[in-house]
């Protein structure tokens, strides 16, 4: 069995198309002879992840992913909602087999419209199991209490009813975070002649006895935390680094940047840590030299099929006294004397199975380490780019990954591109094309700590060089169906950052990170209205998304809940975006609902405000109602075909227009302190607080839009994008609508050519910004998502993908 491999290809296939009272959790029913458990608490989340992984995506084409995926194929029909385990184990016959654990839900096994589909209830012990088979895949489930649990194995459906907790699962299980969103636990024992490490002699199957770890996946990323275990310290390598103390890893600042990878080991005292890997290896514990006694850190430099052995020395005189006998020098290169060293298997024999290199038949220092190698030339390389400064810990891309991982660590490898490349060969064993150039540094790393060692790993592709003045691309993300709306940016109050969220044509709604992480997806009634707008209802700093559908209101915590007593149902449709006032800045919210003619206002709890008295326009309002504050008063704006509504906050007729005209479908702006909007024959309309009204002619088209902040007006006629009266003809095209952003003391102005494909982003002077249009097919929004000064904004790109860019 193949371990890494098996992990990632078996977390890829959770995105293929497709009553005991003993038994109180999910982890109570794997499968006794488990190999693997995938934990999952947001299956759509997951799926959506796998998908735009980078590297998964590159893995797709290896045996282990098309075996699992035919493996799998049968359950992939399941529509699971509640935490899901997926258990890989093998059978009496050493073939595989999987088991799904889960809670049920509603809609979760649809048969009507599945192809080929049949079923058969089964008798064991007069419990019942169904025998369900899709196209000729065949899975067996049964129902305990409310978990389902379903297996291609008949043995292991029947052994679920009354099979022991398995203790050390349990053990594992628990130590993974509850709150993630996929973890993997795996059993390494059950993993021969597979290894994690460019050196073979480090096999998974004697390292540890479990590893228990979260996943974070993101589009070129993942990373990895967790923790790995053993049960007897003798027989397992991780412990030999038992009662030790991890040191900070320095073999980094030596290792040339184009060396294939390196392993570093560290430890507070040789002495204890070769009596450790002395009982592991069942030998004595004989040093025939004090070479090793100041050493706190060994390295091994990989370059091709050379190797150079590292010696971090925490004192330089005594490690130097200890080569006393070995001061033959055989060359200088860069005023650094290179000397031969005789006892050429030392550190095989002592250091293995971490070290395998023989014949290392010279040496050098540099300041504090001790280089031995086989060949002079890695050597002169090792030499060369420490003075040169171009070693990993130099690199822009090593730096990138170290920041995801312990400064101190008991055993840390960190690899190029070839080295990861050969590393899913030899466990993979296909020929497929796997490139993985884009990736110049992985690594994995184990912190010992009291009985177990703490897991990092990170696989990531290394970013572009992003040069100022520049557009690029932070992320494509794509789903599983086409969006129905333009994606926008919310906050996230936990970290002050920006989120997107988007629906697709079926009207799911979905929260997803500035990295591109799908955090959940949500069914929703109907499409969302307009813009959704954030709220703190409970008035303690934590948000909530607040929008209208055309049969509901919703209010939606972080973690994608409906917060009671939302959503209100309505028997007639909404038909304008929920507007969303609070008057005095002071969170006591109003929702104002539109229904045609009519407007409805709620309160927090779903209840109607008493004491408005505006119900009914004279005809249909054609615009989402506003609330503005000029002076010390309050102006509610609702408008119709032909009549503008300006009220106060009982709903009373604040000012009235001295004359009415015929208008336009353009959103009411508060701009120099006018209410201002277009009316059918292009013009701008201006009503001050008075009821005073101008009539301003901008030869606007019939199909215009306008944008406007008190101070700036932005009109978009045809191909003509008029800022600040300062007009500019763009080319021909199917534009959305102008759209007005200040950010950071500046203001921009977008719009975007469907037609076209461009996205077009203007300053305050009504100049293009350097490096655009862009690819885009929706109008964007525009924030500084993250924890840097440069700007971003999301886009729809594909039917089915959002698109975050950032501008340098």
């Amino acid at each position: 069995m193949r371990f890494l491999f098996l992990v990632l290809t078996a977390l890829m296939l959770v995105n293929c198309n497709y009553s005991n009272s003993e038994h109180l959790e999910l982890i109570d029913f794997v499968p006794e002879n488990t190999s693997v458990i995938i934990k999952s608490s947001n299956l759509d989340g997951l799926k959506n992840s796998i998908k735009n992984n980078d590297f998964l995506n590159k893995l797709s084409t290896s045996n282990t992913y098309q075996n699992l995926e035919n493996k799998l194929n049968a359950i992939s029909y399941l529509n699971p909602k509640n935490e899901v385990l997926i258990c890989l184990f093998n059978d009496g016959n050493d073939s595989l087999q999987y088991s799904l654990i889960t809670k049920l839900n509603s809609n979760f096994f649809e048969t009507d419209s599945l192809p080929n589909y049949s079923e058969e209830s089964l008798k064991y012990k007069n419990k019942t199991i169904t025998k369900s088979t899709i196209n000729k895949a065949t899975f067996y489930s049964t129902l305990i209490d409310s978990t389902f649990y379903a297996s291609s194995s008949k043995q292991a459906t029947e052994a679920v009813f009354n099979k022991p907790i398995n203790s050390n699962f349990l053990k594992a299980y628990n130590a993974l975070d509850e709150n993630n969103a996929f973890s993997v636990l795996v059993k390494t024992s059950d993993f021969n002649n597979k290894t994690l490490f460019i050196e073979d002699s480090l096999s998974l199957k004697n390292f540890s006895n479990y590893i228990a770890a979260d996943f974070d996946i993101t589009q070129d990323a993942i990373l990895i935390n967790g923790i790995t275990n053993a049960s007897d310290s003798t027989k397992s390598l991780i412990n030999v680094f038992k009662s030790t103390i991890p040191q900070e890893n320095q073999i980094k600042n030596l290792a040339p940047s184009n060396c294939d990878g390196f392993l570093s080991f560290t430890f507070d005292s040789f002495t204890t840590f070769n009596n450790n890997l002395s009982k592991f290896k069942k030998t004595d514990s004989i040093i025939g030299s004090s070479l090793l006694h100041d050493v706190i850190e060994v390295g091994v430099i990989y370059e091709g099929n050379d190797r150079a052995v590292v010696l971090n020395s925490i004192d330089v005189i005594a490690t130097n006294d200890a080569l006393a006998a070995e001061k033959n020098m055989t060359d200088t290169y860069r005023e650094v004397d290179i000397y031969s060293f005789s006892t050429t298997k030392l550190f095989k024999e002592t250091l293995s199975p971490f070290v395998s290199a023989a014949n290392l038949s010279m040496y050098c220092t540099i300041d504090n380490f001790f280089v031995f190698s086989n060949n002079l030339e890695t050597l002169q390389n090792i030499i060369a780019s420490y003075q040169n400064k171009t070693t990993l810990v130099e690199t822009q891309y090593f730096k990138s990954v170290n920041e995801k991982l312990s400064k101190a660590s008991s055993l840390l490898q960190v690899i190029n591109p070839a080295s990861l490349e050969n590393i899913i060969r030899k466990n993979e064993d296909t020929s497929a094309n796997f490139d993985v150039s884009k990736y110049d540094a992985s690594a994995i790393q184990f912190v010992y700590d009291n009985n177990f060692a703490h897991l990092h790993a990170v696989i990531k592709k290394s970013k572009r060089v992003v040069y100022q003045n520049s557009v690029s691309e932070s992320f494509n993300l794509k789903l599983d169906k086409d969006i129905l709306n333009d994606p926008q940016l919310v906050k996230n109050h936990i970290t002050g950052e920006k989120e997107i969220v988007v629906q697709d044509v079926n009207n799911n709604l979905y929260l997803i990170s500035n990295q591109g992480k799908i955090l959940w997806k949500k069914a929703l009634h109907g499409p969302v209205l307009g813009k959704i707008e954030q709220i703190d209802i409970y008035k303690n700093g934590r948000l909530q998304l607040v929008f209208a559908t055309p049969k509901r209101v919703y209010v939606i915590d972080r973690n994608g809940n409906d917060v009671s007593p939302f959503p209100i149902k309505f028997k007639d449709n909404i038909t304008q975006p929920l507007s969303v006032f609070d008057y005095d800045k002071n969170k006591n919210y109003r929702f104002l609902v539109t229904q045609n003619k009519n407007v409805l206002l709620y309160n927090v709890k779903g209840k109607i405000v008493k004491g408005f008295n505006f119900k009914k326009a004279n005809n249909t309002i054609i615009s989402q109602p506003k609330h503005f504050r000029l002076g010390r008063k309050d102006y509610i704006v609702l408008k119709t075909q032909n009549k503008i509504y300006i009220l106060d906050r009982r709903g009373n007729t604040r000012v009235s227009p001295k004359i009415q005209e015929s208008y336009a479908n353009t959103p009411v702006f508060l701009y120099r302190d006018n209410f201002t909007t277009t009316t059918t024959t292009g013009n701008l309309f201006t009503v001050d607080a008075k009821g005073n009204v101008a009539e301003k002619p901008l030869n606007l088209s019939s199909n215009h839009f306008i944008d406007a902040s008190s101070k700036t007006l932005v009109t978009l006629s045809e191909n003509l994008l008029t800022i600040k009266n300062k007009t500019t003809e763009l080319d021909f095209g199917e534009y959305t609508s102008c759209k007005f952003f200040y950010l950071n003391d500046k203001i921009y102005i977008s719009v975007t050519d469907l037609q076209a494909h461009k996205v077009y982003l203007f300053d305050s002077q009504s100049k293009l910004l350097a490096n655009f249009p862009v690819y885009g097919n929706s109008s964007i929004d525009l924030e500084n998502i993250d924890t840097d000064k440069n700007l971003e904004f999301v886009t729809k790109g594909e039917s089915n993908s959002i698109i975050i860019y950032q501008i340098n």
